[in-house]
């Protein structure tokens, strides 16, 4: 099994992000960023760590299970990846996490949500 940890790094996923944000979908992207803010956060522990960068470079990574150019499946198995890790470090994710991925949603969606709501 790949270690997909070793291929990420923050100017990777940002690249990732930026050219596939509308293709991947509100949902995909605002978990991903919510994951690296809980990665880039000091008190988040290093296991928690290594599972956040595991999912993120899977992300990062244009050989996955189901390859990103499918329509419409293409980033299922990102979110999969992403709702994965956020089940395994769920009591670290902050509340600031969410918040400041929401707030960076505005840039690639033009609409902002505050967490909580549908």
């Amino acid at each position: 099994m790949p270690n997909y940890a070793s291929h990420y790094s923050d100017s990777r996923f940002w690249d990732t992000v930026r050219r596939f944000a509308k293709r991947a979908g509100r949902e995909v992207i605002e978990e991903a960023i919510t994951l690296y803010h809980c990665l880039r956060d000091p008190d988040t522990p290093r296991w928690a760590r290594v599972t956040i960068a595991g999912a993120l470079g899977y992300f990062i990574l244009p050989t996955d299970l189901i390859p990103d150019f499918v329509p419409v499946v293409g980033f299922a198995d990102d979110l999969a990846a992403f709702v994965a890790a956020s089940a395994c470090v769920a009591i670290h994710i902050k509340p600031e996490h969410r918040a400041r991925a929401q707030c960076q949603m505005e840039t690639w969606f033009g609409v902002r949500r505050f967490w909580g709501q549908a």
